[in-house]
């Protein structure tokens, strides 16, 4: 990934964030990265353990952001999860859940579409 795509991910990465956190989420993690994926935010929502893959395209062609977690997307995040558990016993018996944050447009009117529980590990 160039610098520019990465800087340009970060930047929607901290737009999450910030939306998450107005809600009442706590951060615990960003951009942890696992031989088999990589997890963008860590959050945490009461007792729940909140994984947050996000996802931005300027437009909802081609069917959009969120619809491009799709199930290979969603077993690496799952997989990726299972490894930062593994890292923190402290979380491991905690209840954990999976958000999307999609994001759509220009960076001066974003559309942010926070899709909580978007799937389950199974």
């Amino acid at each position: 990934m160039t610098s520019d795509r990465r800087a340009a991910g970060d930047g929607w990465e901290l737009a999450a964030r910030k939306h998450l956190e107005a809600a009442g989420l706590r951060l615990l993690a960003a951009n942890q990265n696992y031989r088999v994926g990589e997890i963008d935010l860590v959050m945490r929502d009461g007792e729940i353990v909140v994984f947050v893959e996000v996802r931005y395209r300027r437009s909802a062609g081609l069917g959009g952001s969120a619809p491009s977690v799709d199930a290979n997307k969603q077993r690496k995040l799952v997989l990726a999860a299972q490894c930062f558990l593994a890292e923190h016993a402290d979380l491991a018996r905690r209840a954990c859940r999976f958000d999307v944050v999609a994001i759509e447009g220009n960076a001066s009117a974003p559309r942010v579409d926070w899709i909580r529980d978007a799937f389950d590990a199974s």
